[in-house]
């Protein structure tokens, strides 16, 4: 090789060397620091792009997790506020009977007719009180069913139906102003009573059932989104015991460039000494 003042390959060879060392130093190190091998399209553009797909799904199975959530939340005050209902009706029940007794005398019987009335106003309030942030399926406010997401593209959904509790529905067919005051009075309403206990129950038992359907889905989604993130994981996030060891690697293979390059340097100095 010729010795050269205008041209020093073997400097410019060490240069490039150590230019791309320090480029995949910086990657490393990128690497490293985010815990990420591909953590932009420039990594690697088909990775990242199946990554932030995936991503968007995890995003979205969130929003499906809380509206599953407030079905749970709605379900749950549902029959809560059913069971209690389901009580004051045996309750109701054991006030109608005792008024069927024909030796009752007057004073006896208005006080049985004021507390079964007392029952009815109890069983309305606690219709009206099952609400869950503005939602009561059973106090006669919701004309329809309502339905809750069930999967990431938001087009399934999860229903929750709606049962009428209130006084003179079809469920509680007793009226508001239903009374006791007489044997006849006792006898109708205890026709009455039978056929809404049963359907109070038979309520309570659909809701149940699909409160049942709504927690089991929202385990799925559940571990859904955890499958999805491992997923995620495996394709973007970095080996940081491999990465560890290349960054070691390097910054050895950085120090030894960066010696070469001082020598190759030094090179075209040995041209003096023809001249001496």
């Amino acid at each position: 090789m010729a010795l050269s003042v205008n041209n020093n390959s073997a400097a410019l060879t060490a240069l490039q060397n150590l230019n791309a060392t320090n480029e995949q130093l910086t990657a490393v190190q990128a690497r490293i620091s985010t815990g990420l091998k591909v953590g932009t399209a420039k990594d690697d553009a088909a990775i990242w792009s199946i990554a932030q797909g995936q991503r968007a799904d995890i995003g979205a199975l969130g929003a499906v997790k809380n509206s599953l959530d407030r079905a749970s939340s709605i379900a749950q005050v549902s029959l809560t506020a059913g069971a209690s209902v389901s009580d004051l009706l045996v309750q109701l029940k054991e006030k109608v009977v005792a008024a069927m007794d024909p030796s009752l005398d007057l004073n006896s019987r208005n006080a049985l007719n004021a507390d079964y009335k007392a029952l009815l106003n109890q069983v309305a309030q606690v219709a009206n009180a099952a609400t869950f942030d503005g939602a009561n399926i059973i106090d006669g406010s919701l004309g329809a069913d309502i339905r809750f997401l069930a999967n990431a593209d938001g087009n399934a959904y999860i229903t929750l139906s709606v049962k009428d509790m209130t006084l003179g529905g079809s469920i509680i067919t007793l009226a508001s102003t239903s009374s006791i005051g007489t044997v006849t009075q006792a006898t109708t309403v205890m026709a009455a009573l039978t056929v809404s206990l049963n359907n109070v129950n038979a309520s309570l038992g659909d809701i149940g059932a699909q409160a049942k359907q709504i927690d089991a889905h929202n385990t799925f989604v559940s571990k859904l989104s955890d499958v999805l993130e491992t997923g995620v994981g495996n394709l973007v996030d970095a080996d940081l015991a491999k990465e560890s060891a290349r960054l070691q690697a390097l910054q050895v293979q950085q120090q030894l460039g960066t010696q070469a390059l001082s020598i190759a340097n030094t090179g075209p100095q040995t041209i003096l000494a023809l001249f001496k």
